[in-house]
C-alpha cells in the first residue's frame, strides 16, 4: 500500500514513499535562490515544484497509478481540531488565498493535484500547524480587539505524544501530558485527554524566545519601535518571527554553532543566551502546569535543540519537580504523516472534512 508524503519547506520539498509502514524511498529536493526568484510568492511555485516531484519519481521508477494515497503538510489555513482530513477543493482555496503565504501551505495543494490524476487514490493532511483544540479560558486576552491564536508543532508534538503512550502501554486520550517542541520556534502545549487546550503562538510572537522568534517581549516597548519611525511593518514583523530569538541575540540560528561557543568556547555571551533561553522555556513548562492542575502525567521534550544534552538537562533541573521529563529529541514529520494516512485508509481513523 504506497504511500507518497510530501513537506514543502522554504527552500526545499521532502518527499518520502512508504510501503505500509516501512520507508522505502526519501528524498530532500532542494530550490536554489535562483530557482525561486522568478516567483513572487510560494503559492505560485505550485506547478514548479509539483513538477519536480514528479520527475523525482520518473526517476525512480514510480508510477503514480500505484499509489493509494498522497499526504501533504498542512498549511496556514482556518482553525481545525486536529486530527486526519481529506483534501478538499474549500481546503485548496484557503491554501492559496491565505494571508499568511508559508511553504506549508503547497502541501494540500500539491497532494491533491497528485491525487486526482490517480483513479482510487485519496489525498490527505494531518495535524496542521493551524489546529485549534484550546478551552474557552485560554482564548481570552486582555483587549477585546485581540484573541489568542493557536499555531504550533501540531504534527509533531501529538505523533511523539502518542509515541509516549503507546510505549508506556496507555493511550494519549487517558494521559495529561506537557509537551515542548525545541525547533527554530518553541512551542509548549497542555495535551488533556488528547486535546492541546492550551499553546503558545510559536510563530507570532507567544511563549519563550527561540532560535529565530522573539516570543513574548513587552507590549509597551513594541509599540513604541512601531511608531518610532525607523521601520516598517514588515520588519517589525521580521524581528518577531525570522530574525528574533537567539539571531538577533547572537548573529546565528544554528544551535550547533551555539553549542559549540557555549562548550568549547566558554564564550559568556552564548552561555547567558543559552541559559535564558531555557530559563524561558521551563517557566513556560510550568505555566502549562498549572492549565493540568498540576495533575501532569510526563514533560516530553522533543524536537532539534532537544538532541542538546545540556539543554534537556537544566529543563529538567527546573520542571522534573512537576512531572517526569522525557527527551524524543529530533522530529519525523515524513513517518508521522505517513502513519495517519495509513491509519485513514485502514478505517482506523476517519477522515475528517474541512468545512
Amino acid at each position: 500500500m504506497l504511500i507518497l508524503v510530501i513537506n514543502p519547506g522554504s527552500t526545499s520539498t521532502k518527499i518520502a514513499i512508504y510501503d505500509d509502514e516501512k520507508m522505502v524511498f526519501k528524498r530532500n529536493i532542494s530550490h536554489s535562490p535562483e530557482q525561486l526568484a522568478p516567483y513572487n510568492d510560494v503559492i505560485e511555485q505550485f506547478e514548479f515544484r509539483k513538477q519536480l516531484i514528479m520527475d523525482v519519481l520518473k526517476e525512480e521508477n514510480y508510477n503514480i497509478n500505484d499509489f493509494k494515497a498522497i499526504i501533504g503538510r498542512g498549511g496556514l489555513t482556518k482553525p481545525i481540531p486536529g486530527g486526519v482530513y481529506e483534501v478538499n477543493d474549500l481546503m485548496v482555496n484557503d491554501a492559496r488565498n491565505a494571508v499568511q503565504k508559508h511553504a506549508s501551505n503547497l502541501g494540500c495543494i500539491i497532494a491533491k493535484a497528485i491525487a486526482d490524476e490517480v483513479p482510487g487514490c485519496r489525498s490527505f493532511i494531518a495535524d496542521p500547524v493551524v489546529v485549534d483544540e484550546l478551552n474557552d479560558l485560554a482564548r481570552v486576552c486582555g483587549s477585546p480587539l485581540i484573541k489568542r491564536h493557536s499555531i504550533w508543532h501540531a504534527l509533531n508534538q501529538k505523533a511523539i505524544a502518542r509515541r509516549y503512550a503507546r510505549e508506556n502501554g496507555k493511550r494519549y486520550e487517558d494521559l495529561n501530558l506537557i509537551v515542548c517542541h525545541l525547533g527554530g520556534g518553541i512551542s509548549v502545549a497542555s495535551h488533556e485527554k488528547g486535546m492541546a487546550v492550551d499553546v503558545n503562538n510559536a510563530l507570532d510572537g507567544e511563549g519563550p524566545f527561540s532560535p529565530e522568534r522573539a516570543g513574548t517581549i513587552p507590549a509597551a516597548d513594541l509599540v513604541k519601535l512601531c511608531f518610532s519611525g525607523q521601520y516598517t511593518q514588515q520588519q517589525v514583523i521580521k524581528m518577531l518571527n525570522g530574525k528574533g530569538g537567539v539571531t538577533a541575540l547572537m548573529g546565528i540560528n544554528d544551535m550547533r554553532e551555539l553549542e559549540r561557543l557555549v562548550a568549547e568556547e566558554h564564550d559568556p555571551k552564548a552561555t547567558l543566551v543559552t541559559d535564558a533561553m531555557i530559563y524561558h522555556v521551563s517557566k513556560e513548562i510550568a505555566s502549562q502546569s498549572a492549565v493540568l492542575c498540576g495533575k501532569v502525567d510526563a514533560i516530553i521534550l522533543t524536537g532539534g535543540i532537544a538532541y542538546w544534552k545540556y539543554v534537556v538537562e537544566e529543563i529538567t533541573r527546573r520542571v522534573g519537580f512537576i512531572a517526569p521529563v522525557v527527551a524524543y529529541p529530533g522530529e519525523d514529520e515524513m513517518q508521522a504523516l505517513a502513519f495517519n494516512a495509513l491509519s485513514a485508509i485502514r478505517g482506523e481513523v476517519e477522515a475528517k472534512q474541512y468545512k
